[in-house]
């Protein structure tokens, strides 16, 4: 949890909120929500021993002046449930409002209900921001769950596997499906990415699947020979992520966003069927 009592005894002491983040292992947008709070509700040090660190994250973000006939957000039950594989904010909004019609009460729209957790989230953030360059980085992946492709004239449906490629700075993504997350597959989406970017980034950040890379480490890993080969035609450099570490990889919002999709097709493409066969 954040050290709210911390937070509001530094401000005090006159210290800026970069050293004051420094000093907590939190961020600068997380001190400055917290002192906002804390000037709204008129809140100076020195507080009172019995006013907790919990106290102070329910006087925070509960409100005193909701609209009438309105429910507002679980944002607790948002935050734990965004942590769940294939769930998104769109999702959550979508149930919410459900359980508003059905308890007769006026949910908040989108915008309001994402601005409504936005607010919480910043305070539980306990990493900093890492900055990126544009065009520096390419993160990889397949994504965590597989889709469908149905054909249209015959109605059969085929497992596919979505490749995901993200340029961190601004979050442009390109999407594609094979049949198998073999080699073949794996090169071939890349090379196809590449041309859709019309460029190469500097650094290519995969996850440590075995088609990329044989043996994860975070000072030597073992990048297969093929996609070595590949990186070394397109002159740029393989950096995989490090191992459980999710946070460094923005990729893994956009998987999130695009997971148990469904596609329809006039009919499989060509080389879908070559996939299919190998």
């Amino acid at each position: 949890m954040i050290q709210y009592r911390e937070i509001i005894r530094l401000n005090h002491l006159g210290i800026n909120k970069t050293d004051i983040s420094k000093s907590l292992g939190c961020s600068r947008t997380t001190v400055r929500t917290v002192l906002k709070h804390a000037q709204a509700l008129g809140l100076r040090w020195p507080l009172p021993a019995d006013v907790t660190d919990e106290n102070l994250q329910q006087r925070f973000f509960q409100t005193t002046q909701q609209q009438k006939g309105h429910r507002y957000p679980d944002v607790k039950h948002i935050h734990k449930e965004l942590m769940r594989d294939g769930v998104n904010l769109k999702l959550l909004w979508s149930e919410y409002c459900t359980q508003c019609r059905q308890a007769h009460e006026l949910p908040l729209m989108y915008s309001q209900f994402c601005e409504w957790y936005r607010r919480y989230a910043q305070t539980q953030r306990m990493t900093m921001h890492i900055p990126r360059r544009p065009g520096e980085i390419l993160e990889v992946d397949w994504a965590g769950q597989t889709t469908k492709l149905f054909d249209r004239n015959s109605g059969e449906s085929i497992p596919a596997y979505l490749f995901v490629g993200t340029l961190p700075y601004s979050q442009y993504a390109y999407v594609e499906a094979f049949l198998n997350t073999k080699q073949e597959s794996w090169i071939g989406a890349h090379v196809n990415l590449y041309g859709y970017f019309g460029g190469v980034t500097k650094i290519l950040v995969p996850d440590n699947l075995k088609t990329g890379i044989i043996k994860p480490d975070l000072y030597d890993p073992q990048i297969n020979r093929t996609y070595r080969e590949m990186s070394e035609h397109y002159q740029t450099a393989i950096i995989p992520a490090r191992v459980k570490s999710p946070k460094d990889y923005l990729q893994n919002h956009i998987i999130l966003k695009i997971s148990g999709a469904t596609f329809n097709c006039k009919a499989v493409p060509p080389y879908f069927e070559d996939n299919k066969s190998a």
